[in-house]
């Protein structure tokens, strides 16, 4: 190699050599980071409570109108389908679009606020009990209304048919199983009540976590697919249910439904998404967030 092509060649390296003193650009994460995601969670519980409370009822209720259409695709994608694996990743499928449609949209479902109020009070902190036990009802006798409106829409389109009927009274069975073993079966509700907030408060986790659209719709879709899957109870999403089943059949009385899935899968609710999310992760990350809110007591 001559002179004139080894000055040639020692110019192009240069020319790629970082400065000691420089960083390099690195592409930016496509995703908060757990203590951020936190943080949000606290963020959006206040934004929340301090809604006027027709805002409050009205987000709750499209949150509960959500869950009967996902409730209603969740049997649609499942009909005729015989492989438990396939019909059970379709029926977690179509129940994501429900949920999806919650996250995005803002609206208020009770088990998401499991989530989000214990995150505000843990880190947060200055909340007046009146509004808390307020919004906390609000939710949850506003998603009972929308999950049942939505119902009665259905049920006076006439627009399912038959065989979504005879699949409807397979979900019911399955989610009404626990009532023959009396009040083992109400504990044993109970508990799958914590697993299935556990996995909810994961999706919004995950949810929160994405920066863009399609990671919102993954995030949403895997824990998802999962609680359904595995029949854990979710009093939100059983709403949805419930309410299809009140109108189209005999099979079993609401109050059956009430007592021997909502109000103990509520409770269980409560505990999976407060405590196995929220609080779990706010402690977990305490000093993090102390330090991005420049609080150090």
């Amino acid at each position: 190699m001559n002179n004139d092509q080894e000055d040639h060649q020692n110019k192009q390296n240069d020319d790629f050599e970082v400065p000691l003193n420089e960083k390099v650009d690195e592409p930016g994460r496509q995703f908060y980071i757990p203590s951020q995601i936190v943080d949000e969670f606290g963020e959006k519980g206040r934004d929340h409570l301090y809604k006027p409370f027709r805002s409050q009822l009205l987000l709750a209720l499209t949150a509960g109108s959500f869950m009967t259409f996902g409730a209603v695709f969740s049997i649609l994608l499942a009909i005729g389908v015989e492989a438990k694996g396939v019909s059970h990743l379709l029926s977690g499928i179509g129940f994501a679009a429900g949920y999806a449609m919650v996250f995005i949209s803002g609206s208020v479902l009770f088990t998401e606020i499991n989530v989000l109020l214990p995150s505000y009070l843990f880190n947060k902190g200055g909340l007046r009990k009146k509004s808390i036990y307020q919004f906390w009802a609000s939710a949850y006798i506003g998603n009972i209304l929308g999950a049942f409106l939505v119902a009665v829409f259905i049920q006076l389109s006439a627009s399912l048919s038959p065989k979504f009927y005879s699949e409807l009274a397979v979900f019911l069975d399955h989610k009404m199983k626990f009532m023959e073993s009396g009040m083992i079966g109400w504990f044993e509700i109970l508990v799958s009540g914590i697993l299935a907030n556990w996995l909810i408060g994961m999706a919004a986790f995950l949810t929160t976590a994405a920066r863009d659209i399609t990671g919102k719709f993954l995030g949403t879709m895997l824990p998802v697919i999962l609680f359904v899957a595995g029949n854990f109870q979710h009093s939100a999403a059983n709403m949805g249910y419930f309410s299809m089943g009140i109108l189209s059949s005999n099979q079993y009385a609401w109050y059956e439904y009430i007592l021997f899935n909502l109000i103990p899968a509520s409770i269980g609710n409560l505990i999976g998404g407060g405590i196995l999310v929220s609080l779990l992760f706010s402690y977990a990350y305490k000093e993090d967030l102390q330090t991005n809110t420049g609080n150090t007591d």
